[in-house]
């Protein structure tokens, strides 16, 4: 398992909404402190203070900030069929940034699971043995991950999710609040399985199930 060199990295935050807030607790609860924060919007506002944390600017006040010495914390949450936080995770990435793995420390997970860059891992989850989280990739509030899974890049595993073993996520699936994917499912790119769906079979990349083995593709 990776963890965070908070000893190494100032940590900024980018976003300040939501998610952004939920991670900022974390940080306190690990211990971890958070220099400043960067928001287009918060910054238009003239805000100075983001939950008593400097306000830097815009995403342009990272452009004059060294990546070997500060961090990023992606603060935007991921919601179906939006990109705002894989760009913003690309694009940094692209200029030299890390975004270190952020595991709640009432989370468990297994010695032997790996966490890529940018993994967001909150209070609650449970990652079971041998399981491979892909960068940028959300398991979010009391998600629980089994054995043997293979989750991709850019993946939102919403709160309360249950996956269990050997099942394959690919990049920028979203898995809905309180879903449960039964052992050795397939879950295809860009794919969506809704809140609370019981999930018996493969789902195929870009399409979407809801309710009981209901598939919808949806269109751009």
């Amino acid at each position: 398992m990776t963890a965070l060199h908070s000893d190494i990295l100032r940590l900024i935050i980018l976003g300040g909404g939501g998610h952004a807030k939920v991670l900022h607790a974390l940080l306190q609860a690990c211990g971890h402190p958070v220099v400043g924060i960067c928001d287009p919007q918060l910054s238009a506002e003239g805000a100075r203070l983001w939950r008593g944390i400097p306000v830097l600017g815009g995403d342009e006040a990272l452009e004059c900030l060294d990546p070997q010495v500060y961090g990023l914390i992606n603060g935007v949450g991921q919601m179906p069929r939006q990109n705002t936080r894989r760009r913003l995770y690309e694009l940094w990435r692209e200029k030299g940034f890390s975004f270190p793995p952020l595991v709640h420390p009432f989370a468990w997970i297994s010695e032997d699971t790996h966490l890529s860059d940018g993994v967001q891992v909150m209070a609650g989850a449970v990652l079971q043995s041998e399981c491979v989280i892909g960068m940028n990739t959300i398991v979010n509030t009391r998600a629980s991950v089994d054995h043997d899974c293979r989750i991709g890049a850019h993946v939102h595993i919403a709160p309360g999710v249950t996956l269990c073993g050997g099942i394959n996520v690919a990049e920028h699936a979203y898995i809905g609040a309180g879903a449960t994917v039964i052992q050795g499912i397939s879950i295809g790119s860009d794919a969506i399985v809704g809140a609370g769906v019981t999930c018996v079979r493969n789902v195929k990349p870009g399409s979407v199930l809801l309710g009981t083995a209901m598939r919808l593709k949806l269109t751009d």
